[in-house]
């Protein structure tokens, strides 16, 4: 009988899955939300749309445009891994007029970034013309970052343009083309053959022709609102060629036959990927549609295709130079090149497009002003077939790979835009990797190193903590088994550069070394109270020092506070985000403590106590680095180098560690240690430690007079004089 009632269940559930999958999000929230609190004036919503994840927004029996959730139509996550949903209303014409942050998990928004600059950020979309970011390839609008909150707004800022223009599509807003009129209505005929001389290319239109002298070009300059361009007229007389410039669609085999050759056409064959096309573009003329971008950077700066709204810019990875070309009658051109359209930007060959060339003029020092020519293209329709259209709908939503490629790019585009941040942080990494593998050398000079280590401390706190805001937290870690547990995903955790490599270099290190690696030397709220603390030291502040049974059971309380944190993520991440305010980093690093009083308050008597006590946070309650010291039980080296007398008699190390990482027995604890290479200093101090004073004593009564005696062991308490050693 429970057999049987289980069974039942089962398929109860089974029969409500395809329901429950297909459910929106937007179905989800709408009813959750005002209307006006979305676009001014409107009062409701209609009902979800049947095919598109869409509702209407009225005002009465008015519509003023529909609504969308973003996260229905992009996958793209934010840092924690989960998706930012944004509502959007889109008006008829493909404009935004209306924005509001509904649900997310970001914890820079949740209690870092006040609720007013949210707001802001999501207005500052309103107006937006999609179909214009549609031409732009979502690049036509300038980005305003919060700072402390980069990953998070261009996670936003890519989850609403995205969307926006799917949504567009999807309900034929503006102009755009709806999803189901993209498909192609012709495709190339490989059985045609192209004409074989150039002038019969011309004369059917394979090939197209652009021809511009310097008089037209004069002309169009002098036109333009800036007064600037007529004044810099050149000079050359107006019959002089400026350009002349032609065009082909080479992608089809018999046009690439009939321009390139057969040998360059096999080339290109080999060169193109399937559903890539490709032109060829060849001028004569004083100006190069090449330009100086190319030299600067691999980009083609005055040449775009366009088709729709498909915006093609060409870069040197799609670029061949053409010796010549050897169709018979074609014309001696000082420049000649294949551009290859890779096939995932929709570019339809049987659709008609255009090449648009860019000309600019110098008014002033730093100052340009440009004008555009057009030359259009069109297939000859004898080089094209039909298409058998097929009953199948093309989703509003774009398909998975469609969407992982999408994500993909965002997180390559702030990786290059972090090119700096990326390459001091590798320097940093390499220099600290050669201290600790040369740690014996490193530490020779007591006072060189002390140098070092501050400087090294600084570079974290300025550098890594207040201008890049790379603080690793708990959060991440939160994040991370959140989602191995759910849906894991490699882009979440790649939007944010730094914090990627810094997490990759803690679990190299914790093999290596124990968090001290991290927590000793990269941590920039660490590096804050560290200096701090040697502030105060010089400032004659008592430093104290807690006995020793107090402080081994203070060491306890971070793990508490780890596990606790742990325990609530499992029921809720947004919940433990929340109490993960116990840790200050985030007020006193990446906020730089312009925040609400009752945080700076807590940060500012955690960084008081570390006047007093060193790194007490670090110590005692820092949920961070009691993680981080349980997987570091499985480091498979041991660095740090003792004596046999260290901790028995000898408590020199013990009572100067600056943690207290140290046993009395003179065992280092791995969990509490920092890494800070003190008590290697000491190891070779011949001023403190015992052991080598010891030594220095032993070749000083075996030299054959006192000046064989070290020149700062002569005068140490520890070291008789060797006139009374006679």
């Amino acid at each position: 009988m429970i057999l049987t009632i289980r069974l039942v269940f089962a398929l109860f559930l089974a029969c409500l899955a395809p329901a429950a999958m297909a459910e929106s999000v937007l179905s989800k929230y709408l009813p959750q939300t005002q209307a006006a609190d979305l676009v001014a004036g409107a009062d409701s919503f209609g009902p979800i749309s049947a095919d598109v994840a869409v509702a209407p927004v009225m005002k009465g029996a008015e519509q003023l445009g529909w609504a969308y959730i973003t996260s229905d139509f992009v996958g793209t996550t934010g840092y924690s891994g989960k998706p930012i949903h944004v509502m959007v209303a889109l008006a008829t014409d493909g404009k935004v007029i209306g924005v509001k942050l509904i649900k997310h998990s970001e914890p820079i928004v949740l209690i870092g970034i006040p609720e007013a600059k949210v707001k802001a950020l999501a207005a500052s979309y309103i107006g937006m013309d999609l179909v214009a970011e549609a031409s732009d390839n979502g690049s036509g609008h300038k980005l305003d970052i919060i700072s402390g909150a980069t990953v998070t707004v261009m996670v936003i800022d890519d989850s609403i343009v995205r969307s926006g223009i799917k949504v567009a599509r999807a309900l034929g807003l503006g102009g755009l083309m709806p999803a189901e009129a993209k498909g192609p209505k012709a495709e190339i005929d490989p059985a045609v053959v192209a004409p074989a001389d150039w002038l019969a290319l011309e004369g059917d239109g394979t090939v197209r022709r652009l021809s511009l002298d310097v008089g037209q070009v004069n002309a169009a300059f002098a036109a333009l609102p800036d007064p600037r361009a007529a004044q810099r007229a050149m000079t050359d007389p107006p019959t002089t060629t400026f350009i002349d410039m032609e065009m082909a669609l080479v992608s089809p085999p018999a046009i690439a036959k009939a321009v390139l050759g057969e040998a360059e056409a096999a080339n290109l064959a080999g060169w193109l990927k399937p559903g890539d096309q490709a032109v060829a573009i060849a001028a004569n003329g004083i100006y190069s549609f090449k330009g100086s971008g190319y030299v600067r950077g691999g980009i083609f700066d005055r040449i775009v295709l366009v088709q729709d709204d498909v915006t093609v810019r060409f870069h040197d990875r799609d670029h061949k130079r053409l010796v010549s070309i050897p169709a018979p009658g074609a014309p001696g051109f000082t420049e000649s090149d294949l551009f290859r359209i890779p096939a995932d930007l929709g570019f339809d060959p049987a659709k008609p497009f255009r090449l648009q060339l860019l000309v600019q003029r110098p008014v002033a020092a730093t100052e340009k002003v440009f004008t555009t020519f057009d030359l259009a293209y069109q297939l000859p329709a004898r080089y094209l077939k039909p298409v058998v259209a097929t009953k199948a709908a093309e989703p509003a939503v774009a398909p998975v790979e469609d969407e992982t490629a999408a994500q993909s790019d965002l997180w390559k585009k702030i990786w290059e835009s972090k090119k700096v941040e990326i390459a001091g942080l590798a320097v940093m990494l390499a220099v600290l990797t050669l201290v600790f593998f040369f740690q014996t050398f490193a530490t020779r000079n007591a006072k060189g190193f002390l140098w070092f280590r501050m400087g090294f401390l600084t570079v974290t706190l300025v550098f890594l903590g207040f201008y890049a805001n790379a603080q690793l937290s708990v959060v991440n870690l939160l994040a991370l088994f959140g989602a191995l547990t759910t849906h894991f995903s490699w882009q979440a955790f790649l939007l944010d550069p730094l914090t990627f490599i810094l997490w990759f270099a803690v679990a190299t290190a914790l093999l290596f070394w124990g968090r001290g690696a991290y927590c000793g030397w990269l941590c920039p709220f660490g590096a804050l109270q560290e200096i701090t603390n040697r502030i105060a030291r010089a400032l004659h502040i008592p430093q104290w020092t807690l006995p020793w049974g107090l402080h081994e059971r203070l060491w306890p309380i971070k793990y508490m506070i780890f596990l606790g944190l742990f325990g609530v993520s499992l029921m809720s991440i947004e919940q433990a985000e929340h109490l993960a305010e116990v840790e200050p980093f985030k007020t006193a690093i990446i906020l730089k403590f312009l925040r609400a009083w009752p945080f700076v308050a807590y940060a500012s008597a955690l960084l008081i106590a570390g006047l007093f006590v060193e790194r007490f946070y670090c110590r005692y309650l820092c949920p961070l680095g009691a993680a981080l010291a349980i997987p570091a039980r499985l480091r498979m080296f041991d660095w740090l180098k003792r004596y046999h007398e260290c901790g028995n008699p000898c408590q020199t190390c013990a009572n100067e560690c600056p943690v207290q990482a140290i046993h009395p027995t003179g065992e280092i604890n791995p969990n509490e240690c920092v890494n800070c290479l003190h008590c290697q200093v000491l190891y070779q101090s011949h001023a403190k430690c015992p052991v080598v004073i010891r030594k220095d004593k032993r070749r000083a009564s075996l030299a054959p007079s006192a000046s064989a005696v070290p020149r700062d062991l002569r005068n140490h308490p520890n070291v008789k004089p060797q006139s009374s050693q006679q």
